[in-house]
């Protein structure tokens, strides 16, 4: 919360996540602290969406260290 707190307003922060949006209150954890970090970071977010072909499925084949 304080990272968050910090930056709101004054700068850029990228997050990633492999969870939808809508899937990170059970994540971040009690329903208040969720809102008011999710509040700053969703407020004024550009979010990006995956669209197209996972490049896992056309580069993971064959690639050292994976298994089938």
């Amino acid at each position: 919360m304080e990272i968050v707190e910090d930056r709101y307003g004054t700068g850029s922060t990228v997050i990633t996540s492999q969870l939808p949006v809508e899937a990170w209150h059970d994540v971040v954890g009690g329903p208040t602290f969720a809102d008011a970090i999710l509040g700053r970071l969703v407020h004024n977010a550009h979010r990006l969406a995956p669209d197209g072909p996972s490049l896992r499925k056309t580069r993971g084949a064959g690639a050292e260290g994976e298994t089938s």
